[in-house]
């Protein structure tokens, strides 16, 4: 019968080492070719554990990293790029990696050792360059690294726009406004301009319908959705739209505050839809409709992703996965010809 003792001497570390890799101790920090030693020497010399089944092949998958743009601080704030994270999670432990968490403050040393990366958010080329120096297979989520050579998860902006426009259009309104948004990347060496906008304006123009003086352009903060409303209000006092398309959930709260400063009723006097549908749409007021990303299922498709590359012997061809969205209609919209 094969012994710790013997698994050992033969991989050149102590029993107390083998033992803990063995039993999967979460605790114990070994690097994973180290771990991958241990396992192979186990099976190699037909180890059993006594009373336990051979542990099933993927909890020796090996380590990934879960890299985000955003501190923790901001992920707190836009509960899309949290959900997405955790979809990754879910998956992972499904699947059986381990995962190592980098925030955009973080330093990139802890990555050090993994497999493969998972990105989220948008990132400048420097900073992709500087991902691969860790490991060339990353899959990227909510940006089209196609160009670069990584595959990435993306979710379909142009039709979820047209659908929110039809909604308006179906129900007379022709008076429609947006308030956009703009990011730029991890570190701040490039504005990003919503492509949200782009879709809007030509769907509006084909129809004869854009108003340039109805589309404001700010960051995506609740402050920024407050500024650009309150723009809008002074500007246009008697000549609001009658419609307004949102570019995500936190950008609407502070128009809301807004119009009910201004005594603005919603939707009565202005019908409103967002984007991203995170958990604070439903319980705002009114309950906001908005276009619904599924970002746990982005999370869970980019692990997936990464496995295929990971697990393919040879060179991997980057591939895009764009997901669809629905749109969920709430109380702070309604059809023009009800106001």
């Amino acid at each position: 019968m094969v012994r710790i003792k013997d698994i050992a001497e033969k991989a050149g570390v102590s029993s107390a080492t083998v033992s803990r890799v063995l039993n999967h101790d979460p605790n114990l920090s070994v690097t994973q070719t180290t771990r991958q030693l241990i396992f192979q020497t186990a099976q190699e010399l037909g180890y059993e554990k006594r009373g336990k089944k051979t542990p099933p092949k993927k909890s020796q998958i090996g380590t990934i990293a879960i890299v985000e743009w955003y501190t923790k601080a901001q992920e707190l704030d836009d509960l899309y790029y949290y959900s997405i994270r955790i979809g990754v999670e879910k998956r992972a432990q499904e699947m059986g990696y381990s995962l190592v968490r980098i925030f955009n403050n973080d330093s990139f040393h802890t990555l050090s050792g993994i497999k493969g990366i998972v990105a989220i958010g948008k990132f400048s080329s420097q900073k992709i360059q500087e991902l691969e120096t860790y490991s060339k297979q990353i899959v990227f989520i909510d940006s089209n690294t196609l160009r670069y050579g990584h595959s990435c998860v993306t979710t379909d902006f142009e039709n979820s726009v047209i659908a929110v426009l039809d909604y308006f259009l179906k129900h007379g309104h022709v008076k429609i406004g947006m308030l956009a948004g703009q990011e730029c990347t991890s570190d701040d060496t490039t504005l990003l301009l919503d492509s949200r906008l782009s879709t809007f304006r030509n769907y509006l123009s084909q129809k004869g319908l854009l108003q340039e003086d109805w589309i404001k352009i700010g960051f995506f903060t609740a402050e920024a959705g407050y500024q650009m409303m309150a723009e809008l209000l002074r500007e246009h006092p008697k000549h609001l739209p009658s419609a307004l398309f949102l570019a995500n959930d936190t950008l609407a709260l502070g128009a809301l505050r807004a119009l009910q400063e201004a005594s603005i009723a919603v939707p009565t006097q202005i019908s409103l839809v967002a984007f991203n549908d995170t958990s604070i749409s439903k319980y705002v007021y009114p309950p906001l409709s908005s276009v619904t990303v599924y970002t746990e299922e982005m999370g869970k498709a980019a692990l997936e992703l990464l496995h295929q590359e990971l697990e393919k012997e040879g060179e991997s061809i980057p591939q895009m996965m764009t997901l669809s969205t629905s749109l969920t209609i709430r109380e702070s919209s309604c059809p023009y010809e009800n106001l």
